[in-house]
């Protein structure tokens, strides 16, 4: 008797998997401190208006945990412009 093929799905209807560097986003310590950060910082930095929803990190920080966590390098966004932003990154 012949063994059935293995079913192997096409591409398109597999999971995306995030990079790893995404699992520091799932951290509490990290939603605590985006939260904190978006209490103090209420307007969108870009201008639009809008309040912010967001906290962005200016220069993309690739898994680099130190930039990751440098304040400096974070900018409060409505999800709207982040989104926009983060197109461009790509």
């Amino acid at each position: 008797m012949e063994r059935a093929a293995k079913f192997k799905p096409e591409k398109k209807h597999l999971p995306k998997r995030r990079p790893s560097h995404h699992s520091l986003y799932d951290t509490r310590f990290w939603r605590e401190s985006s939260k904190r950060f978006l209490e103090q910082n209420q307007n969108c930095a870009c201008g639009c208006g809008h309040l912010s929803e967001v906290t962005d990190h200016i220069v993309p920080h690739r898994g680099d945990e130190v930039l990751f966590w440098d304040r400096s390098n974070w900018q409060p966004l409505a999800k709207k412009c982040h989104d926009l932003k983060s197109l461009g990154e790509r």
